[in-house]
């Protein structure tokens, strides 16, 4: 049985409505919102593992600026990017026709603004994942594990189907078990990268209250989660002059994630974090994106101080 937080009446009932509303659109999910000032909260399944896709962008963003900060990453240094060599993505460098030699925060930029895989794998070339779990570690988020780059993600669907991503679309939204076991094993929370969204939200209220890295580290990256050129799912009922949305999505197959802070203009900071695999085999699922959006609103309108 799923098990739901909240602290207050009020908070539960939201959170049994959000996952009854789940669950009938046949997702599998995760969520917590928390008030990063007063820390009241509310959720379900907040230590459940789950594959993250491009949520990992977010995690290490903050190791990368986190070693520019300290000196020991250079932030203008020029990687050269290879279209033949690039990791597959349907945005930025990923798509990129010609040889280009870009500089590392820039490199940034374009895994958070665009979600862009070919930069990512870029970054973890030159810091790899296991540097990169390992400071999340030495920081205590020990529930955030990133295992491969982006790549083995395509990879996989091509050994797994021979690149047809509706089969294995198909097959990943059929294969998923309570436990998080998976077939293809990037998907699988013993072997592909994952986080609760428990660890998410920590991380989130950590960056925005200054209390993991320094200073300089977590004011970069607030600024590049306030940059991305999709907003669809926290933000989709919460867009207006007098809420601000920054956010990283995650979407691969079957999963559609988004983490991120929803600050009002009455000062209220709520960090959320939504995790979503869908037992449905299409790849246009706006109704899930609106789930999550509709998930937001009630959760900062109940937490909100």
């Amino acid at each position: 049985m799923t098990e739901v937080l909240g602290e207050s009446v009020e908070a539960m009932q939201v959170a049994h409505e959000i996952l009854e509303r789940w669950q009938r659109l046949g997702l599998r999910g995760a969520l917590l919102a928390r008030n990063v000032d007063t820390s009241e909260q509310l959720g379900f399944a907040a230590d459940e593992q789950f594959p993250l896709a491009s949520v990992v962008k977010l995690p290490q963003a903050l190791v990368l600026q986190d070693r520019i900060a300290h000196g020991r990453l250079d932030g203008a240094h020029l990687v050269s990017l290879e279209p033949a060599m690039a990791t597959p993505g349907p945005t930025g460098a990923a798509r990129f026709r010609h040889p280009a030699r870009i500089a590392v925060e820039d490199l940034i930029y374009l895994t958070m603004s665009m979600s862009d895989n070919a930069a990512a794998d870029a970054l973890f070339a030159l810091v790899p994942e296991d540097e990169v779990t390992a400071q999340l570690r030495a920081w205590g988020y020990e529930d955030i594990v990133i295992r491969h780059p982006m790549r083995a993600l395509y990879d996989a669907v091509a050994r797994w189907s021979d690149n047809d991503m509706r089969m294995a679309l198909r097959m990943a939204a059929a294969a998923t078990t309570s436990g998080g076991g998976h077939t293809l094993p990037v998907l699988d929370v013993s072997s592909g990268n994952v986080g609760t969204a428990r660890a998410l939200v920590t991380l989130v209220s950590d960056i925005w209250t200054d209390t993991v890295s320094v200073p300089a580290a977590t004011a970069r990256v607030r600024e590049l989660m306030s940059t991305p050129v999709t907003r669809h799912r926290l933000g989709a009922e919460l867009a207006s002059d007098s809420v601000t949305v920054s956010s990283k999505t995650g979407t691969f197959l079957h999963a559609r994630h988004e983490v991120g802070l929803v600050q009002t203009a009455t000062g209220d900071r709520i960090a959320i974090a939504a995790l979503t695999e869908s037992s449905v085999p299409a790849e246009v699922q706006p109704e899930v994106d609106r789930a999550i959006g509709r998930a937001a609103r009630l959760a900062v309108e109940v937490l909100r101080d």
